[in-house]
Parts: C-alpha cells; structure tokens; sequence
C-alpha cells in the first residue's frame, strides 16, 4: 500500500517494519488502540490464557492468535507481530537474555501469540480532557501477588503516573471507560501500600522525589505477565519490550464504554 493511503496505525506499523521507528509507541497513531504481547508455546498457551482470565486488570485478552500464526486478523489485519512492534523483549527459562527488533529467526510452528490491552491506548482520550500523558509515568514492579494459573503466578506490574487531585479524578473517569486497557487506577496514594518499587523501574532511572501538589496514581500493568515467566521460569516467553508496543487499527473511541 502506497503510504498516503495509509490510516495512521498501517504508517505507524510500516514505519516501525522499515526500521524507522525503533523507540517507544507512546504518542503513534493516537487514538488507534495499542497492545501489549505474550508469545509462549502452544504447551502453555491454556495455562496463561486462564492466568489472564483471573487477572483481567492486568491482562485484558485482545486476541488470541492459533499456533504458528502471526497475522492477528481480528485487530490488524495483513499486519506480522515478527515484525511489527519495535522492540521484543525475550526469556528463557525466566531470565530475559535478549532484545530484538525483529523475531522471524526465534519463529517456531507452535508459538501461540496473546495481544493484551495496552493503557497507551487511553493516551489520547486523558489529552482531550485535559490530562498530560508525555511525562511523569513508569512502570514499576509491586509487591501485590496475582491470582496464579498453572505455573504461571508472581506480582503485580503497575504504570504509575503523577498527577494533580483534580486530574487523578478525571483520569479515573475517562480510562474507568476502557475496560479492555486496563480500565480505571486501581489505587491513588502511598505506593508503599502496593510494595511499589520506586528505586528500580523497569526501564529509565529512579523515582525522584514527589513534587508539591502531585499524587501518584497506579494502574494495572500489562508487563505483568514478563514478571510471571521470571517467577515461573517459563522455558520461553517473547513479548513487547516495556512501552513498545503494537499498533492495531482498532480505534480506540470504538472499543470502550460510551
């Protein structure tokens, strides 16, 4: 397709399978809803698809692809999840040993893929109400256990973002209106009551100190399934690496609560 004729989710994708986009999908193709990805072998994919089931704020299922496909038909179709996210992030026996920008040479014939939704997705949705989405956001680890399936167990991953009283109350609102991303925060305050993790984000430096005025506000994560093969040693688990994710050209106004 020629790219003029492209929505912004095929540029954004086309871009990212080119190689000119190698960074984060905060900001592309706002309004199109985003994706987090769990790729495991076909062996588990029951065992986790019940994991996200017990854990639906966590891991809220998009779309679940049959063993050895990668085109996820329902949600972009013609797009190739070997290729389309702009960063994977891969374990082995729960170690994450590598990242990639491409996966077709770790492609086996009974990789079963999970899209699960992405709090990205809200991005655009908080902007229009008047909420900031482009700073003061990280992904940390808690010490809050999920509910266990399988091997598959360990704790929660939340987003936390800074906010002010007035903006925690619209941002409640308008992501509570998404039920498929991860829906409303799930606590407001101290992140001591979370066992957040505030020293080591998942990527990017510490937290530094709370500015005057600002409360942190946590969402369910859907990194949490990577902290779920670190605790349960999953022999292999491809995913998005934190904050890359995949674009799908569903749009986002379309799939929350009106």
């Amino acid at each position: 397709m020629e790219p003029s004729k492209m929505t912004p989710a095929q540029a954004a994708r086309f871009a990212i399978r080119t190689g000119r986009h190698t960074g984060p999908t905060h900001g592309l193709a706002l309004g199109y809803v985003q994706c987090n990805l769990v790729i495991l072998r076909r062996a588990l994919a029951f065992d986790f698809l019940v994991y996200c089931q017990r854990n639906p704020r966590a891991c809220p299922v998009l779309e679940v692809l049959e063993p050895g496909e990668s085109e996820p038909r329902l949600s972009a179709p013609g797009a190739d999840l070997r290729f389309d996210l702009p960063k994977y992030a891969i374990y082995r026996n729960g170690i994450r040993t590598q990242e990639e920008h491409g996966i077709e040479h770790l492609w086996e014939p009974e990789l079963v893929s999970f899209l699960i939704g992405s709090g990205i997705t809200f991005d655009q949705a908080l902007e229009r109400a008047g909420v900031p989405t482009h700073r003061d956001r990280w992904v940390l680890r808690t010490r809050r256990p999920t509910v266990p399936a399988g091997p598959f167990h360990g704790n929660l991953v939340v987003t936390m973002r800074w906010l002010t009283p007035a903006q925690a109350i619209v941002a409640t609102q308008v992501s509570s209106r998404f039920p498929m991303n991860h829906g409303a925060p799930i606590h407001m305050g101290d992140p001591a009551e979370l066992g957040a993790d505030l020293q080591q984000p998942l990527f990017g430096p510490p937290v530094p100190a709370l500015p005057p005025g600002l409360i942190p506000v946590f969402w369910a994560c859907g990194v949490t399934p990577q902290a779920a093969a670190e605790t349960a040693r999953i022999d292999l688990m491809i995913t998005h690496s934190p904050a890359h994710g995949f674009i799908t050209d569903l749009l986002a106004d379309q799939l929350c609560i009106p």
